[in-house]
This record gives C-alpha cells, sequence and structure tokens, in this order.
C-alpha cells in the first residue's frame, strides 16, 4: 500500500488506485488527496504514471481496482463531460484547441455547464436560447481578460504564439469554474516570463478552487505547491511541502537526481510511459 492517507477535509481523494493496460502496471495501490484551496503538485520522471492518474481522475479510463471520492463521496463510473458538471476540470498537455473555432468559441465550450437551454432552442433560435448565448459569450469574455488574451477572441488557435494559446487553452477549463482543476504540464514550452506570470496566476487561482499540477519545470512546482506527491513506477514513493520533498533521499534517486545530471536508472519491466 502506497503512503498517504486521504485527509477527511480532502476535496479529492485518491485511495489504493491500481491501473493495468493488459498485463502491464501503469499504477498500483495509489493513494493521494487534493484539499481545499491547495496546488497539489504531482511529479516523477517520464513513465512514472502522471499522465494516467489525471485520466483515471478524469474518467477517461477506468482502474482496475481503488476508488476516486469526491467530496466525500465515490465518484463512480462518470463521464468526463460529467465530472464538469460536478466541478472538476482539466488541461491538456498539448494545447487541444478546435482549430476551426475562434478563441472565444474555444472558452465557450468549457462554459457549457452553464448553458440552460438545450439543441431543440437553439434550433428554433427562441429569445431564451439568443439570451443564453450572450451569457456564455459575456462569460467566456471576461475569463479571456482575466488571462490577458481578450484581444485575440476573434482569432484562429493556429493563428495565436503558442504562450498565448496555452492561457487560451487554460481560460477554457477555467471558464466553467471548476472547484478542482487538473493542469497538466502548463509550463512546457514556455518562456521565462510566460512560467513567472503562470505561478503569479497560480498562486491566486488557488484561492478559489483546488488545484492539481502535473509538471516538469521544478522551479515552478517548487515555487507554487502547497505540497507535492511524487509518482516512480506508478507507486508513490514520497509526499509532503515542498522542502520536505526536496530533501527525500528516494525522491533525489528517482527525479530530481536525474535532472541535474545523474545517469537514469533503466525503467522496470512490466510498467508503461505515463
Amino acid at each position: 500500500m502506497d503512503l498517504v492517507a486521504v485527509a477527511p477535509e480532502a476535496t479529492l481523494g485518491v485511495e489504493n488506485l491500481t491501473v493495468r493496460f493488459g498485463g502491464v502496471t501503469a499504477l498500483e495501490d495509489v493513494s493521494l488527496d487534493v484539499r481545499a484551496n491547495e496546488i497539489l503538485g504531482v511529479i516523477g520522471p517520464n513513465g512514472a504514471g502522471k499522465t494516467t492518474l489525471f485520466n483515471a481522475v478524469c474518467g477517461f479510463i477506468q482502474p482496475d481496482a481503488g476508488t476516486i471520492r469526491w467530496r466525500g463521496g465515490p465518484v463512480g463510473r462518470l463521464a468526463p463531460h460529467q465530472l464538469a458538471r460536478r466541478g472538476i476540470s482539466r488541461t491538456l498537455q498539448s494545447v487541444g484547441l478546435f482549430p476551426e473555432l475562434t478563441v472565444l468559441e474555444n472558452v465557450m465550450v468549457g462554459a457549457h455547464r452553464f448553458r440552460r437551454t438545450g439543441l431543440l432552442g437553439a434550433l428554433l433560435a427562441l429569445p431564451s436560447s439568443d439570451r443564453d448565448e450572450r451569457r456564455l459569450r459575456e462569460r467566456a469574455m471576461a475569463c479571456l481578460d482575466e488571462l490577458e488574451c481578450a484581444d485575440v477572441a476573434a482569432r484562429k488557435p493556429t493563428e495565436l504564439p503558442y504562450g498565448i494559446a496555452k492561457r487560451v487553452a487554460l481560460a477554457r477549463a477555467l471558464v466553467g469554474e471548476p472547484e478542482l482543476l487538473l493542469v497538466d504540464e502548463p509550463a512546457g514550452g514556455l518562456g521565462e516570463e510566460d512560467i513567472r506570470n503562470l505561478a503569479s496566476f497560480l498562486r491566486r487561482l488557488c484561492t478559489r478552487c483546488s488545484v492539481m499540477l502535473v509538471e516538469h519545470h521544478m522551479d515552478l512546482v517548487m515555487s507554487v505547491c502547497d505540497r507535492i506527491a511524487v509518482l516512480d513506477f506508478g507507486h508513490v514513493i514520497a509526499c509532503g511541502t515542498p522542502t520536505v520533498v526536496r530533501d527525500d533521499a528516494r525522491v533525489l534517486e528517482a527525479y530530481l537526481g536525474r535532472e541535474a545530471g545523474a545517469e537514469p536508472t533503466p525503467r522496470g519491466a512490466g510498467h508503461v510511459a505515463a
């Protein structure tokens, strides 16, 4: 059994989670939690199981064993869009925007949980549908403005610099006002100034929701996270404050030491990259 107990005040609790792909184990007996208004970092070398963990929490894959709890109750077998209605949202490693839609329309997609009229009302162009559309546009524009990219609302994602596209993707995840935001490698491909701005935004963000952050950029992780869970070979090998994790010998060997230039230990048979 992994070493993290789920706190009673946790908004998200992962208990003894195991995920296998055929005969290959991606996560084994993983337990961790995310508490209200905290940023929990999830780090580990490539193949540790970080993305698999995110996908299990979001309902993209079903675990073979274990329980995922949200606000104290088991999540069960819910589709990703049903989790969004419950207040869980995520970003992707890649930007993941719809290229045929404008920036504003992309962000409006993330606000679907607030839509009041159905497909029939939209097809019939009922007044209630028009009001609904205006509300969603206003909500999306406010979110773009918060992330300082409202000026590109009418553009297509393919026309944007990568750093701006990352902000738009974050806006799409935030416009639904999640209670828990899962952020998958947001610093990837960003320059130093963009990373500093991202760190500042994440710290402000945790005043209104909890954040679970997967990231390889260790300066960002150490500067914004309240706690850090370290995965290796599909297990949690350490969990605690940045100071505690930074000084943990298992972490230094499994992850931080490799980043500093140590030769990586060959990945074990029976585990998959994730």
